[in-house]
This record gives C-alpha cells, sequence and structure tokens, in this order.
C-alpha cells in the first residue's frame, strides 16, 4: 500500500526494508526515546514477517516514510486500534531527510487513519523530555490527558486537527 503525498509518500514495509529500519532503530541518537530494539537484521526480517498479517488484518500499518524518488527518510507506525481511536508512534527521520518530512508524515498519518481508516481521534504518548516531539504534537493541537512515569499521554481529535490541517495546507496534496 502507498500513500501518496505532495513531497513524500508512506508504504508499508516490506522484509527488504529490515536493514534500513534495524539501522535507523539501532541510532542511539535517534530512539533515545523509543523502547529498544534487541536482535540483528533478520530477526527484523522475522519481525516484518509477522507483522505482514497484522497489517493484512488491518490491526497496524507500519510505514516507510519516502521521498518521490524511492529514497527511505524514516518510519511511522499506526498501531493499538481501541473502538474510534488508534494510536501512533515509532516514528523515526533519518538525519539529512528533508524540513517538511516530519510535517508531511504526520499530515499523512492523520489523513489515513480518519479518512481512509475512519477514527475519530488518536491517543498517543510522547516520552518526557522529548520536548522537541512534545511542541509538535501539540503546535498540531493535541492536548494532554494524563501522564505516567515515563510518558506523557495525548489525544487529537478529528475536528482538532481539521484546524490544524488548515494551517498546514501547504504540505498536502
Amino acid at each position: 500500500m502507498i500513500i501518496n503525498g505532495k513531497n513524500i509518500n508512506l508504504r508499508t514495509v516490506e522484509t527488504d526494508d529490515a536493514e534500513f529500519i534495524y539501522t535507523l532503530r539501532k541510532n542511539e541518537t535517534k530512539t533515545k526515546y523509543l523502547s529498544k530494539t534487541t536482535g540483528t537484521v533478520d530477526d527484523q526480517k522475522e519481525w516484518i514477517k509477522v507483522y505482514k498479517q497484522r497489517e493484512k488484518n488491518k490491526k497496524e500499518f507500519y510505514f516507510i516514510i519516502e521521498s518521490k524518488q524511492n529514497e527511505r527518510l524514516g518510519l511511522v507506525r499506526l498501531y493499538d486500534f481501541i473502538d474510534n481511536s488508534f494510536c501512533w508512534g515509532s516514528w523515526l527521520i533519518k538525519d539529512n531527510a528533508p524540513k517538511y518530512t516530519a510535517i508531511e508524515s504526520a499530515l499523512q498519518v492523520y489523513e489515513f487513519a480518519f479518512y481512509t481508516l475512519g477514527f475519530e481521534q488518536s491517543h498517543f504518548d510522547v516520552r518526557k523530555g522529548n520536548e522537541k516531539v512534545i511542541a509538535f504534537h501539540k503546535r498540531f493541537g493535541a492536548i494532554t490527558t494524563g501522564e505516567t512515569d515515563l510518558d506523557f499521554l495525548f489525544n487529537i481529535t478529528k475536528d482538532a486537527y481539521e484546524q490544524t490541517k488548515q494551517k498546514y495546507k501547504r504540505y498536502i496534496l
């Protein structure tokens, strides 16, 4: 599956992406606020094979963020589908990706989840200390709904996204 955007696309991961995913997930600077990855590239391939079954059942989507020239720029995952809400995360963008990659990939996540999958809201968490990502989500209209020892909990509704979308419409097709 491919979700076409203005400057980037999201496409579901394949086993051929295992090395890229593994390399990005092992980058300790990039993954400081994510759960740690263990294992090998082969383990990542096996994980992708199991994930593909969840994708087929529309229980989860794991995307490669890529340029229009098919250069891999990052990763993002949609999961934890509960009633009318979805979670998204595992959002990693490689160094030197174009500046619009974060905004466009977030917009594509919301467009897909709200208008293709039919969700009405998103719930997600961000590790405390990850100030840039917290600020990003707040600019997008997310509100803090609670916290744990490790994370701030957020929610954004489809209605809030509609307002945000107007602010960032230049990044949408």
